[in-house]
């Protein structure tokens, strides 16, 4: 509807409350057809599916156990989304222990519930995002609660700014209650996976634009497709395997007769020209959909690592059984304000007077630092949906240009910050008049909204030098805004004391 009609609408409503979302991912049209107001809900189904299928989402028509998936990762998203501050906000959120051991091979990481308590990486492996991480925190939410090893092959976006398809398979165990292990390999060829996917963007971005057959407009999509087929020519030249490069020689053929096709309606304009160019594309799609099928799948190594993990299943679990209960404590109670176990934590009931609550993520590495909220003590329905309801108005103020906001109800009184430092720790100073409505709902699932925030912000700045955080604040209503402002500089610049470092690593293998 774009293309033709330069319809720009995400959504239509209707009487009752009724709203249809759309929005199109690689060819195919997601519908959500609601009455109720969950924000970024169609957007979470594309990510999971391009998690779940990569570019080619007629699988979920073939195939029942993928099309299974997606349903049960989307009802486990809904079901965190309500109770989970870490998802709520798309963060991170690391149990707080204090261990430094060093560490060695392939992905591991260790759950309790939707907390993550280590992560290991090989010094081989791709680094494993924030947002493949928390994924795989959701995906582990799916598995039944047996003994049996729950295997998936999956396609992880990757460390770069751009999500890419890099084929996976995870093996998750459910060692003790609430405790999960996950195991993740990397499959197929991982460089040729990725220029893969964009070859697949482009393609679909050239197939969009040709409807309205502007030339200037083609061209740039072309030049685009035609760069992302030959970075994927140079990283297939690297790998030695037959059924590859004789089927990569098939494509490029077929390549070489589109990219003629094209040429002659760029010299000529002529739509003859376009419309064979469009049905040799269409073509060229299908077999690029089994090409990647044939770089990204690996059953034996599925079934080599699952008879791995297998074997050390016995020795791990006889390993950690002396950790169970405080695994079970955890699990349900990270931290809390109210705790004298603790001096450190003890330090915030004496040193921050009238704080109720806080949440604070580093939005570098994604990591949350929050108390845990015990859903099921007295009124514990109550300061979920204050905490929610806080959560949600200040990123709803953040979307509009409001980096600090205070502002108070009837019971309580609240803050939001979010502010940046360069590499040395001292802050960075951003524009008044800034604004950052264009963006989606901030989180990272479909995007990365804080590092589109850096770049917008502050355009001549590089990113990667930028640091930035988030503070949630929640004190008793009594609590003045001096206060407040007072107590959340201080609880910036101390709560690391309480999380630690940002990663903590055990060595599982």
């Amino acid at each position: 509807m774009q293309c033709q009609f330069g319809n720009t609408y995400t959504a239509m409503q209707f009487q009752d409350d009724l709203k249809i979302y759309f929005t199109e991912y690689m060819g195919y049209l997601f519908l959500n057809i609601s009455n109720g107001n969950i924000e970024g809900f169609i957007e979470k189904c594309v990510v999971f599916a391009r998690y779940v299928c990569g570019p080619d989402i007629y699988q979920l028509h073939i195939e029942d156990s993928k099309a299974d998936l997606l349903c049960s990762l989307l009802d486990q998203w809904l079901e965190l989304h309500s109770h989970s501050q870490s998802v709520y906000v798309e963060a991170i959120e690391q149990l707080v222990v204090n261990t430094q051991q060093d560490c060695s091979k392939v992905h591991a990481l260790l759950l309790v519930e939707d907390k993550l308590l280590s992560l290991y990486s090989s010094v081989n492996a791709s680094q494993l995002s924030s947002v493949d991480t928390l994924f795989s925190i959701i995906l582990t939410q799916t598995k039944e609660k047996t003994e049996t090893i729950t295997s998936r092959q999956i396609l992880l976006a990757g460390s770069d700014d751009d999500p890419k398809c890099i084929p996976h398979v995870v093996h998750i165990i459910h060692l003790v209650e609430n405790v999960f292990l996950l195991y993740i390999f990397e499959l197929g060829y991982t460089a040729v996976s990725a220029t893969l996917y964009e070859n697949f963007y482009h393609l679909h971005a050239l197939q969009q634009v040709q409807i309205q057959r502007d030339k200037d407009t083609i061209q740039l999509a072309f030049e685009n497709l035609e760069l992302a087929v030959k970075r994927l020519n140079d990283n297939v030249k690297k790998i030695r395997n037959t059924s590859i490069e004789t089927y990569h020689k098939q494509l490029m053929k077929q390549w070489d007769i589109i990219k003629g096709k094209y040429k002659d309606y760029l010299k000529t304009t002529q739509n003859d020209a376009i419309l064979r160019a469009e049905t040799l594309l269409h073509s060229y799609l299908g077999d690029l959909k089994e090409f990647y099928n044939l770089v990204s799948g690996s059953d034996s190594l599925m079934g080599t690592t699952k008879n791995y993990v297998i074997n050390i299943i016995p020795k791990l679990k006889a390993d950690l059984i002396i950790f169970t209960n405080f695994f079970q404590v955890k699990g349900v109670k990270n931290f809390e304000l109210g705790s004298r176990n603790s001096l450190t934590i003890n330090k915030y009931m004496e040193d921050f007077p009238g704080l109720v609550h806080f949440i604070y993520i580093d939005r570098n590495t994604h990591r949350m630092t929050a108390p845990t909220l015990d859903m099921n003590a007295e009124k514990a329905d109550f300061m979920r949906k204050k905490i929610w309801n806080m959560m949600s108005f200040a990123h709803t103020h953040l979307r509009q240009g409001h980096t600090s906001i205070i502002w108070r109800d009837m019971t309580f009184s609240y803050g939001y910050f979010l502010w940046f430092e360069n590499q040395g720790g001292s802050p960075i100073k951003i524009p008044t008049n800034s604004t950052a409505i264009v963006f989606r709902t901030p989180g990272i699932l479909d995007n990365d909204y804080f590092l589109k925030l850096k770049k917008t912000l502050l355009p001549k700045s590089s990113p990667t030098k930028i640091k930035c955080y988030e503070l949630f604040c929640v004190h008793l209503g009594l609590t003045t805004p001096a206060g407040l402002l007072d107590q959340a500089r201080k609880l910036a610049a101390t709560v690391w004391e309480l999380k630690g470092f940002p990663t903590h690593a055990i060595d599982f293998l």
